[in-house]
């Protein structure tokens, strides 16, 4: 009896014990309350920052309508091609290629991004995007998705144009990219790592960037606005929503620093691969080298800027025009030359039997000679003296 006795003491004084504690969990003390003890909804809430300065705000209008403004003409480019595979024993005779099951191919597939400058459907990318691609894959904003052909790519500047099949599409405008000032904003849209329509922000960090070592003619604006891979082929642009830049390349080993081709130097490359789906460019015939570090001073120079010519081309427009191996050429078209890569682009840029003036140094006497850049189509070999690195 007792053993019963003892067992329900034990029991009711377990249950008080459970609905006191229960009591305290559900009951908080007044000295402690709760974290939320508002009676407005959290929604409601005051703002921890109730005065925010006006040019804050006006920034963050401007990037909001720049976004919505721009982003339905930024598309999504997705590509498959098929790539040779290296052989790994390239001494092999052909015939093993057979034993193999014929040359290894494997299946490549890529991202990219791009913008839409007519109604109609025609699309600026980078070349490298739908290189060797077998299909070619564009989605809108309105996810709506279209097979895409190419129309043009020129791999030099990286600059390409695709076409799809529609009509009434949202268009970008480009805008002036000589007028941007370092420091002004930069804004990316694009694909990154498939992330569809992404915006990012910066600075224009530079300009007329060259000697990168990623295109042959290069003039690239740098900019801090974050560009990944799959950002290839879409828009850098300003705060007024223009298109002064094809976002291109970035610095792997680093962080905040991308490339975009500016627009300046985009223009007549797009309306000729508009036009005829390839490029055609100015020659003049030379072989240049940069001036070595204090060589300037053999020229009468303070500095160590133009080009030095190595070599010309028999009958070319710069024999032609005059020009001599060992000519320091310091200005073409009016425009002072910085080094061999800045001469390739001038050259590039000119007009195509248009006489254009050129100033060089030759024995320290300051010469101004006429040059008619010829067509590079027809460009001829160079007579070489061995020293010669850049030819153009």
């Amino acid at each position: 009896m007792m053993n019963y006795f003892s067992l329900f003491l034990r029991v009711l004084i377990s249950g008080m014990l459970l609905l006191s504690f229960v009591a305290g969990c559900s009951s908080p003390s007044t000295d402690e309350p709760l974290l939320f003890t508002s009676k407005r909804p959290a929604a409601e809430a005051e703002p921890p920052v109730k005065q925010v300065p006006a040019d804050v705000l006006a920034a963050q209008r401007a990037f909001t309508a720049v976004s919505k403004q721009v982003t339905p003409s930024v598309v999504n480019i997705s590509t498959v091609g098929r790539r040779k595979l290296v052989r790994p024993m390239p001494d092999l005779p052909p015939f093993f290629d057979d034993f193999f099951g014929g040359p290894q191919v494997r299946q490549n597939r890529s991202l990219g991004s791009g913008f839409i400058i007519s109604r109609d459907g025609f699309i600026v990318t980078n070349e490298h995007v739908i290189r060797d691609a077998e299909s070619i894959q564009v989605k809108l904003s309105s996810n709506k998705v279209y097979q895409a052909k190419v129309v043009g790519g020129d791999p030099k500047t990286d600059i390409a144009v695709i076409k799809i099949e529609a009509s009434d599409l949202p268009v970008s405008v480009l805008g002036d990219s000589d007028r941007i000032e370092v420091g002004q904003w930069a804004i990316a849209i694009g694909n990154p790592f498939g992330l569809e329509h992404s915006m990012t922000v910066g600075v224009i960090s530079a300009t007329g960037r060259s000697n990168v070592g990623i295109e042959t003619i290069e003039n690239f604006i740098q900019t801090d606005a974050s560009i990944n891979p799959g950002n290839s082929g879409g828009p850098l642009l300003n705060i007024h929503g223009e298109v002064v830049g094809i976002n291109t390349a970035i610095v792997a080993a680093g962080q905040g620093i991308g490339f975009a081709i500016p627009t300046s130097m985009a223009k007549p490359i797009i309306a000729q691969l508009v036009d005829k789906g390839s490029v055609t460019r100015a020659w003049l015939g030379v072989g240049i080298r940069p001036v070595a570090v204090n060589e300037g001073s053999r020229f009468g120079l303070k500095s160590d800027e133009g080009a030095l010519i190595t070599e010309l081309a028999p009958g070319g427009p710069a024999e032609r025009g005059g020009l001599q191996p060992d000519d320091l050429l310091v200005e073409f078209g009016g425009s002072p030359v910085k080094d061999p890569s800045h001469l390739q682009r001038l050259v590039a840029e000119a007009r195509i039997g248009k006489p254009v003036q050129v100033r060089v140094l030759r024995s320290g006497r300051p010469l101004v000679l006429t040059m008619v850049p010829g067509n590079a189509d027809d460009a001829r070999p160079l007579r070489s003296s061995g020293q010669g690195r850049l030819s153009r």
